[in-house]
């Protein structure tokens, strides 16, 4: 054995032991809280062991950037422990308040994390789409100095039911992918059984089918030297056609039982018989769980071994729970070793009583250990995020007509921006899951052109055939067209929204989806939040406004996903010049990086940015003609403002969002000849709203009685008399909770069913949302009541 060989030997045990005491210690000796399982997957962490050393300690370099299997956290930190990269009380803490995370995490853990995980998929997804993007950034003449690594994901077997995969699978082929790697853990163990026999057959044929490279990694180096041995052969041909399940109980039940079974199978064959006699149950055991995946000398020759740039997909077989008590047995999942097992284990390690964190206890050499560690080329230039300076936002403004859609004005935005030179058009990137033209980022893309690492001929050009859509593929382009995957979509945009962290060049994403849809790639877009990434995504047409593709093509739900989801800013404007507004603040809130303290004067936490969505429609509607005071613009960006402000006497306020807008204000004329007095709010965004109105509370509870939201500002004057009805293209309760900010009645009007083909005015109607909708269920709810 080679001196790194050795030391590849040490790591391997001293971060399986640590893995697994991080574990044991949070949920046996420190103190409980509530009696809860804190949990930690020590049978899914020791699988990993040896692909995780040889991958660290051997394989990897700075440039590249690994999704680690969530089960695998533990050896993560374990690693990043050893390497002076995370800290004592953060094990120590491990799943608890303020410690080390159950799964790896950008936003949340200290250490060094690439990608976070934890919804098993995604980050085996995101790899091959930070891997585009690692390849359009280079492509362009801004980004030619960018690293350029592998992105890597460690992979579990079980994973592999996940059908975000196959989608990007697909869509990695359709882009021509590289320098990827998938290094499945394949311990044929799941959550609540034995994974099904022959599956990976099937699944090696997907993988060839989409151009990747798989690379079988069965057996260990004990494995492969006791089949050359006479006899060796026919151990080999047991060990292939031992059933999964087989294999884990015989694992379980120890070197014993495998004389026994491997004798009854074998036995009299006089080589084979000779081969299993010469080692004691010990040595057998450690025979027949030497796989490929649990030996780091064979993980480290493997991934050395892969000289080009393909995608590659690594098989290799473990043990779930290899080299602990609980290796092999079905159960281990969640399992946990219990404290007599543990103790009885930590002998079998030889950690001393007292040494249980010490991260160099039983190295022998441990001189020579550090000196190897010094050399590690992954962790040579320390911590590997980057940043990218802030582009400068030109002003943006749009000429509104006398009738357009919010989805047109977006469209005609970008259109503007593309014909300009300025930064932030040369780092816009947009992409779309087949809905490109559809959702109007086709005049965009006929001026920057579609993404490809090569140029692509398009034959209606060349052969003069008349096409609105002049779609080049070139390495100079700024759209990436997708497939019909929402999923995708997230992914991509959550990779494309790191790019100023992973690759120091900043990008400015921008992804369009049909709204209803939105909900198709909710987990990916909630992991593209997760990470921090930063990325506009648009959801159009929104309501029931795509009237006559029917129910299918209507979203009722999304302005409160807008709402509930963290790190995203979501908006719905009525109006072109509010879009506009919106934008020019989204492109600058997109890059911010501040401090977490709310602004007091909205008690939003704008300083620190986000994502933004808005939920756009393709209903023209009329425009209110010029704006530009500071109440306007101030009020668009903070959620809302007064389109028809309230006397001291309103009896009544209409309440709306998106675009509702002109029935809204209709309403408020029709009501206005009973109504003394009453006022129009025009909500821009019930997320923004609600969200400063909920921390200024906080803020009030805590001591600063004078914390006042927008929202309170804009209703706070209002009389306790005063009705609010409120109205949106989507679920009432978006904007239900207005009449808590300063206790007055509120009528919620909006869709809470799935509706049916017809058109616009057919559907507003069905849902009472029309002008005259409106205005009956006032007549009925508000001024029939004695108090009017």
């Amino acid at each position: 054995m080679t001196t790194d060989n050795q030391h590849l030997k040490t790591i391997e045990r001293r971060i399986l032991w640590m893995s697994h005491w991080m574990i044991h210690n949070a949920n046996h000796i420190r103190p409980a809280a509530g009696g809860i399982k804190v949990g930690g997957h020590q049978a899914s962490s020791a699988s990993m062991v040896s692909i995780m050393a040889a991958l660290y300690f051997s394989a990897l370099r700075p440039e590249d950037r690994v999704a680690v299997k969530p089960h695998a956290s533990p050896v993560f930190h374990a690693i990043q422990y050893l390497m002076d990269n995370q800290t004592l009380q953060q094990l120590q803490d491990y799943r608890g308040f303020g410690g080390a995370q159950s799964y790896p995490s950008r936003t949340k853990d200290i250490d060094d994390v690439d990608f976070s995980t934890g919804s098993v998929g995604l980050g085996v997804g995101i790899t091959p789409f930070a891997s585009l993007i690692q390849d359009y950034v280079r492509a362009k003449p801004w980004g030619q100095d960018a690293p350029e690594g592998r992105m890597v994901a460690l992979v579990g077997d079980a994973e592999l039911d996940e059908g975000n995969i196959y989608e990007a699978l697909q869509e990695g082929w359709k882009n021509d992918l590289r320098n990827c790697w998938w290094i499945i853990d394949y311990n044929r163990q799941s959550l609540d059984g034995i994974v099904r026999e022959g599956l990976f057959e099937r699944v090696e044929k997907i993988f060839d089918a989409f151009g990747w490279e798989v690379v079988r990694v069965k057996y260990g180096v004990r494995q492969r030297a006791a089949f050359s041995e006479p006899g060796g052969e026919k151990l080999r041909e047991w060990i292939d056609a031992c059933p999964n399940q087989e294999y884990s109980a015989l694992t379980f039940m120890g070197g014993a039982v495998w004389r026994k079974r491997l004798l009854e199978d074998l036995g009299d064959q006089g080589e084979v018989s000779a081969l299993i006699e010469h080692r004691s149950d010990d040595e057998l055991a450690d025979l027949m769980e030497n796989l490929g995946g649990n030996c780091v000398e064979t993980m480290a020759e493997t991934f050395a071994s892969i000289k080009h740039d393909r995608p590659t997909c690594f098989l290799a077989y473990t043990i779930k729970g290899w080299g602990t008590p609980i290796a092999g047995h079905k159960d281990n999942h969640g399992g946990l070793m219990n404290k007599t097992q543990m103790a009885e284990w930590q002998k079998q390690m030889g950690v001393a009583a007292g040494d249980e964190w010490e991260p160099f206890a039983t190295v022998e050499d441990e001189i020579g250990l550090r000196e190897f560690l010094d050399q590690v080329p992954f962790f040579s230039k320390g911590p590997r995020r980057y940043n990218d300076a802030r582009i400068e936002v030109p002003a943006i403004a749009i000429e509104s007509e006398r009738k357009i859609s919010t989805q047109m004005a977006f469209g005609k935005i970008l259109d503007d921006l593309s014909k300009g030179e300025s930064a932030l058009a040369a780092r816009i990137l947009t992409t779309s899951p087949d809905v490109t033209g559809t959702t109007n980022l086709g005049p965009w893309v006929n001026r920057r052109k579609l993404f490809a690492r090569r140029e692509q001929a398009d034959a209606f050009i060349e052969h003069r055939i008349p096409s609105t859509a002049k779609w080049e593929f070139t390495p100079h382009g700024q759209h990436i067209e997708l497939g019909i995957a929402e999923m995708n979509l997230m992914l991509l945009l959550g990779a494309a929204g790191l790019s100023h962290s992973l690759f120091g060049k900043r990008l400015i994403p921008i992804g369009t989806v049909y709204d209803p849809f939105v909900v198709r790639g909710l987990d990916a877009l909630n992991y593209a939040c997760y990470q921090d990434a930063r990325f506009m995504i648009v959801g159009t047409p929104s309501g029931v406004t795509l009237a006559p593709e029917g129910g299918a093509h209507q979203s009722i739900g999304t302005p409160l996903i807008g709402m509930s989801q963290d790190g995203l800013a979501s908006f719905e404007p009525a109006f072109a010049d509010e879009l506009a507004v919106i934008m020019e603040w989204a492109f600058d809130y997109l890059q911010r990086d501040g401090a977490g303290e709310p602004d007091a004067r909205t008690w939003l936490r704008d300083a620190t940015g986000g994502s933004v969505y808005l939920r756009l429609t393709t209903n023209p509607i009329e425009q209110p003609g010029a704006r530009a005071d500071e109440a306007f613009r101030q009020g668009a960006i903070d959620g809302g403002y007064w389109l028809r402000k309230p006397g001291p006497n309103c009896d009544l306020v209409i309440a709306y969002q998106g675009s509702v807008a002109p029935e809204a204000i209709r309403a408020a004329g029709i009501l206005g000849e009973r109504c003394r007095d009453i006022g129009v709010l025009a909500v821009t965004s019930a997320d923004r709203l609600n969200a400063g109105w909920s921390a200024a509370q906080i803020a009030r509870a805590k001591g600063k009685r004078d914390a006042q939201s927008h929202a309170d500002r804009l209703l706070g004057g209002l009389p306790a008399h005063c009705q609010i009805v409120t109205v949106i293209d989507g679920h009432p309760a978006t904007l239900a909770w207005i009449g808590g900010i300063a206790g007055h009645r509120v009528l919620p009007l909006g869709v809470e069913h799935f509706g049916q083909t017809g058109t616009i005015g057919d559907l507003y109607r069905s849902y009472g949302i029309d002008a005259e909708g409106i205005v009956a269920r006032v007549k009925s709810e508000i001024l029939g009541r004695e108090s009017w």
